[in-house]
């Protein structure tokens, strides 16, 4: 029985999300099932090959939702979990009880988690530190900006090696390893240690870079990282240097996409008003109100600035 389970690749929740929805099945339908991984990334020119859907069963977890008859079991809590009207459809129409949906979850590990216990009756303890970390990184519940650059604790140390590790080979170990080992195990692995140790030191080097680029006009902080390699920056940079900031967004190119990022401060002095997955979508991005992304192809610098520049004059309104 191979069951193949897609997930955000690079993004704790994602790696979470896999991990969680692997013991669901192994611990109520496939006990002996064989688990294959495919790390998932935002693209400009976003579609699924139907190769992906290679399994017995096929999964997508903290993923955007696809209309392949193959998919079997979908999960997903972001408000731009749709890449068309069609798709949207599609799954309004699905009778199978297996393809669920929940903006409301700040965390996709955690909504997996609860449908798991309140609808197939499957509870596994041992998982409640994961599914607990998995809120307060994808739903920004850190004390402070401080706090969430500090890297104390082992699922924030965690988060940096799954976010900035080359490759999805690291990150599908660390879903297996998630299923059954303590967050302070896996960060305590040699193979992660030395993983972890030049990502550290990158981290407070790209603290330092944000803090030369970076700008505040009217409550948006805005930076260009062209030319360095930012990809997976800490997002909680801008508001560590920027307290008083409401938004960011920033362009940060790499070898396969040009990113926009944009985000609200969760610490902000006046609530944010702007639902930025929404602002997103009309340039084919998305996210959660609260953060959001848009994927351009590599190379394009230029668009990506005049997009950047477009979304921090609304912001400013």
């Amino acid at each position: 029985m191979l069951e193949r389970v897609l997930y955000h690749d690079h993004c704790f929740d994602g790696a979470a999300s896999a991990a969680i929805f692997s013991r669901l099945i192994a611990g109520t339908f496939h006990p002996d099932a064989e688990f294959r991984y495919t790390g998932m990334a935002h693209q400009a020119s976003q579609r699924f090959d139907p190769a992906l859907f290679d399994g017995d069963e096929n999964a997508i977890v903290d993923f955007k939702y696809s209309s392949n008859p193959r998919l079997t079991w979908w999960f997903d809590h972001h408000q731009s979990a749709f890449l068309n009207h069609e798709d949207a459809l599609h799954y309004q129409q699905d009778s199978s009880g297996r393809k669920l949906y929940d903006p409301s979850y700040k965390s996709c590990a955690s909504f997996i988690h609860d449908v798991a216990r309140d609808r197939f009756g499957f509870r596994a303890p041992e998982l409640d530190d994961l599914v607990k970390w998995s809120v307060i990184i994808d739903g920004a519940q850190y004390a402070s900006a401080q706090a969430a650059l500090e890297l104390g604790a082992p699922a924030m140390k965690l988060t940096l090696v799954i976010e900035g590790a080359k490759g999805s080979a690291i990150v599908q170990k660390i879903i297996g390893w998630m299923q059954r080992r303590p967050l302070e195990d896996i960060i305590a692995e040699p193979e992660i240690q030395a993983i972890y140790e030049p990502l550290y030191r990158r981290h407070l080097e790209n603290i330092e870079i944000i803090r030369s680029r970076a700008h505040q006009e009217n409550g948006v902080v805005y930076f260009d990282l062209s030319g360095y390699d930012g990809e997976g920056y800490n997002k909680f940079i801008p508001y560590h240097l920027f307290p008083t900031s409401v938004y960011t967004v920033s362009v940060s190119p790499s070898g396969f996409r040009t990113k926009i990022s944009v985000g609200s401060n969760p610490w902000a002095p006046q609530e944010p008003r702007h639902n930025l997955a929404t602002i997103c979508e009309r340039y084919g991005g998305g996210g959660h109100a609260r953060v959001g992304a848009i994927s351009l192809p590599p190379g394009e610098l230029e668009k990506a600035r005049v997009v950047a520049a477009q979304i921090v004059e609304e912001l400013k309104r």
